[in-house]
């Protein structure tokens, strides 16, 4: 096993990696007072894959257990499902010192993690990720959310957790596209912070899709490590730091909203945003064209898409303004000079935002 620390003053946390993590999950949970009983997020196939190991395990360390399954889908991130996970857990909660378990992927995982963050004020909470894109990215670092009609993520809290379990081993339950969006995020990784990590996905391409444990469990490592280390310098994005993991989000949420959250999943969407912003940093002359043939090249290889199709073009762009990460009228792109290297940019014109989208079209 594997362990990353997220240091934050006085709500410092674990990332456990590793294989047959789950059945370890309630001595894990021991000691960090979270309460009594376990209220379980998830949905109804990860109930039927993992909850019986998951339940065993908190029963024998003194918890209570209940589960409460929402549908497997983005529309589950909505106002309308975080009242209903809120009445069932008020049910559930009387008499208890109830602590919430999101087990999931990113969906669940914001959605578990907001309503922790609102109900009582407040109460503690658990991930244990089961895709390969929660367990790099979306369950570390506190950042929990619903959508709104108008964008992705728009109604959110910080929140850290008390523990996230990353078993690799829960994985062998993703299909390949579940693998592959997963794997867009890792490259993000590699592009912002880790050249290495970069080049040892372009050398084991094949390991990784085949879903090797000990690779799998290598790059949740690094990914981990660098958004613990930037989110325990910037946790609330006021710093700068932590907008460069937002890198090819800002066109990717714009492809995900423009086609309904249907056509493309999350991992797709910032594999073509991560496109648009590489395409940008060219035009900037921020990047070679060699630095753009490889993440070009790379993403092909993986099996995400390179073009975008069924989403137009003028709904992307009309998308894209709602990004959280413009200062009024302004802009903000987290563009790339080199793999391992970004930089922050405020006021991209228009007219070159357009030209990097319409090539991927």
């Amino acid at each position: 096993m594997k362990t990353v620390v997220v240091r934050l003053t006085g709500r410092s946390y674990k990332v456990l990696i590793g294989k047959g993590l789950i059945s370890r999950l309630g001595s894990s949970v021991h000691g960090l007072a979270p309460g009594d009983a376990a209220f379980i997020v998830t949905n109804s196939f990860l109930k039927r894959a993992f909850g019986r190991p998951l339940e065993k395990s908190l029963a024998q360390a003194g918890y209570a257990t209940k589960f409460m399954c929402v549908p497997d889908a983005e529309s589950s991130k909505s106002f309308g499902q975080a009242a209903r996970v809120i009445s069932a857990l008020t049910r559930f909660d009387k008499g208890r010192r109830t602590f919430i378990i999101a087990l999931g992927g990113g969906v669940i995982g914001d959605l578990a993690g907001f309503v922790a963050s609102v109900y009582r004020r407040g109460i503690a909470y658990v991930q244990v990720p089961t895709t390969l894109l929660a367990q790099v990215d979306s369950s570390i670092g506190g950042k929990t959310a619903v959508d709104l009609e108008s964008g992705k993520n728009l109604a959110g809290t910080f929140y850290q957790p008390r523990l996230v379990l990353a078993d690799v081993g829960l994985l062998r339950s993703l299909d390949s596209r579940q693998l592959r969006s997963g794997l867009a995020e890792v490259i993000k990784y590699g592009i912002i912070r880790d050249a290495g990590l970069f080049t040892y996905i372009e050398r084991n391409p094949v390991r990784v899709l085949a879903g090797d444990p000990r690779a799998l469990a290598y790059i949740v490592q690094r990914c981990a490590a660098i958004k613990a280390s930037i989110v325990s310098q910037d946790e609330r994005e006021e710093k700068g730091l932590r907008t460069i993991l937002n890198f090819g989000h800002t066109i990717g949420h714009a492809v995900e909203a423009a086609g309904g959250f249907r056509r493309y999943n999350h991992g797709e969407a910032i594999a073509l945003g991560m496109l648009v912003a590489c395409g940008i940093s060219r035009r900037l002359g921020l990047l070679a064209e060699k630095q753009f043939s490889r993440v070009e090249s790379l993403i092909k290889r993986i099996g995400l898409p390179a073009r975008i199709r069924g989403v137009r073009f003028e709904k992307i762009i009309k998308a894209h303004y709602h990004d959280k990460k413009f200062k009024g009228a302004t802009n903000r792109f987290v563009l790339v000079s080199g793999i391992g290297k970004v930089v922050v940019c405020d006021g991209i014109a228009l007219g070159v935002i357009k030209e990097a989208l319409r090539e991927r079209f």
